[in-house]
């Protein structure tokens, strides 16, 4: 695990020098999926690849993301009629940059590397978010954890400690953590930052005393890592609990053509679910919920303007990829 502090505008221009890099490590080649059919882009019609990529950053340190992905993956292709490469990205900044060089077909992102990847020049539009159960609202808290049995009460405690976040542009597992802090008098200045990587990483490091005090999303807290076996249920003490946040976009790109990106966000707001994939043969059980999830319901860039309202709090240099 990184043990990375940053201050503010050092850490996004860390990730923005840092992003041509990582969008190798999609494997995004200018001769990949962005390769335009004959009735494409030159035609003035709007992009119309072969092959649609479809980049996502896992919410654990997860190596299947191909396997869970398959099923949506098959869905896609038979509603498309494209061959649908699945991405895993290591982090946001990565997604970003990917989506900018136009390499990126179609992102899952979180809130603020939403937010932080529109105000950075990315041209995509977000059409659904994750829910965890059918009929679920799509939002979500960001916990601040410790161990059980640390003295560290609330987030007046974080200060002097050592603070494991998630990653710069993570809605749940920085903007909301920071603001969260800033509000019960704590800045970065007083702590001792830590980027994770995921937020099973920052929940699992203050369970192991890398970090004293962290923040993680949620479900990953409740539910997932007790579900995975890495702790038990009451190892982590939920010290501090953020306002509900918007649920994680998926965004499709603006320059494809207009009926293939209405073909897109029909298959994800209709047929991207556990049900519709099960039902149709793509699956069984627990191989058809996405990262956990049971589907996507329709979202638009409105339901973001909280994000943003956080980033006028905290300060814009926390929303803004440099």
């Amino acid at each position: 695990m990184p043990d990375t502090t940053y201050g503010s505008t050092a850490r996004f221009r860390t990730l923005a020098q840092g992003a041509a890099a990582l969008v190798l490590t999609l494997g995004l080649a200018a001769c990949g999926s962005s390769a335009v059919s004959a009735d494409g882009e030159n035609s003035g019609k709007g992009r119309n690849p072969d092959e649609l990529v479809l980049a996502t950053v896992p919410d654990e340190s997860s190596s299947s993301v191909q396997s869970e992905y398959a099923p949506l993956a098959k869905m896609l292709e038979k509603e498309t009629g494209k061959k649908i490469r699945i991405e895993k990205a290591t982090t946001y900044a990565s997604v970003i940059e990917g989506q900018r060089a136009g390499k990126i077909d179609i992102a899952m992102h979180g809130p603020l590397s939403y937010v932080v990847a529109r105000r950075s020049g990315v041209k995509a539009t977000p059409i659904a978010a994750q829910i965890k159960t059918k009929g679920a609202d799509s939002g979500y808290r960001s916990y601040g954890i410790v161990k059980n049995g640390s003295a560290i009460k609330d987030l007046a405690g974080y200060q002097g400690k050592k603070v494991c976040f998630v990653d710069p542009t993570s809605t749940s597992g920085y903007l909301y953590p920071v603001a969260g802090l800033s509000k019960a008098g704590v800045t970065e200045k007083d702590i001792k930052p830590v980027m994770a990587g995921g937020h099973d990483a920052s929940a699992l490091a203050v369970l192991s005393g890398q970090c004293e005090a962290g923040f993680a999303y949620d479900a990953m807290v409740d539910k997932l890592l007790v579900e995975r076996k890495h702790m038990k249920a009451g190892d982590l003490t939920i010290v501090w609990k953020s306002d509900v946040i918007p649920g994680s976009p998926l965004t499709v790109s603006d320059d494809l053509t207009a009926d293939l990106k209405t073909r897109i966000t029909q298959a994800f707001r209709t047929k991207a679910n556990a049900d519709y994939l099960q039902q149709n043969g793509y699956c069984t059980g627990d191989a058809c919920k996405i990262d956990g999830y049971w589907g996507f319901t329709p979202t638009d860039d409105a339901d973001f303007e909280s994000v943003r309202d956080v980033c006028r709090r905290v300060g814009e240099d926390q929303c803004v990829a440099n």
